[in-house]
């Protein structure tokens, strides 16, 4: 929880999750706006302003619990040349911007490292930079609705198994809330469980340390 940490922690990490959050909504408007939709880029959403992203209870839900959101880029599919697996294209561009972030800060991490220019703070931020953007990118790939990783997950199963896409769409935004909401009462986080691994396994690769 964001407002438990120090403020020097906080003076570090609020602007590291602003512009991950900004940057991932950009991505999917980029996306969508390459892919034929101009909708999001006619609402401003073609932007790394973050006031032009960010929800105020997704930001609330960030401060006092862990988990939030940003405002969801509008689509219109029919807009698409090819509406199902250009969909999928446009959910993948959120996380994929992140591990690209979080690939770059960690490059800079491994080469920087020890040089004149690079001090603590700009160590720890590059850290944390990293590890929220590899945060982010993993748990927008869970394909629980209405993360990311449900529109990929669906758009794959939608011909194989209706029913079950069906069920997800319907239970899923509950089972996701019931996840964050055992982690906030119990502090055993399942989510983290699932998640710690692949985020630990991609900061090994990009920065060469695991938080």
């Amino acid at each position: 929880m964001l407002f438990r940490m120090p403020l020097e922690a906080l003076v570090l990490l609020i602007p590291a999750l602003l512009f991950a959050l900004s940057f991932h909504e950009f991505a999917h408007a980029w996306m969508a706006n390459r892919l034929g939709d101009s909708t999001a880029a006619r609402m401003g959403r073609l932007s790394l302003n973050p006031f032009d992203h960010l929800d105020p209870m997704g930001t609330i839900m960030i401060l006092f619990v862990g988990f939030g959101w940003a405002k969801p880029v509008p689509v219109n599919a029919s807009n698409l040349r090819h509406p199902r697996p250009d969909m999928m294209k446009i959910a993948f561009a959120g996380p994929a911007s992140n591990l690209l972030l979080s690939f770059l800060a960690g490059l800079a991490i491994r080469f920087l490292n020890g040089s004149s220019i690079f001090s603590d703070t700009i160590f720890i931020f590059l850290l944390y930079f990293a590890h929220i953007n590899t945060a982010l990118a993993v748990f927008n790939m869970l394909p629980i609705p209405p993360l990311d990783g449900s529109q990929i997950f669906s758009g794959i199963m939608i011909r194989r198994n209706p029913e079950l896409v069906m069920k997800m769409q319907q239970y899923g935004p509950q089972v996701l809330f019931g996840l964050i909401l055992i982690g906030v009462l119990t502090n055993v986080s399942i989510l983290w469980m699932i998640m710690g691994p692949f985020v630990n396994f991609f900061m090994s690769i990009f920065a060469g340390i695991a938080l």
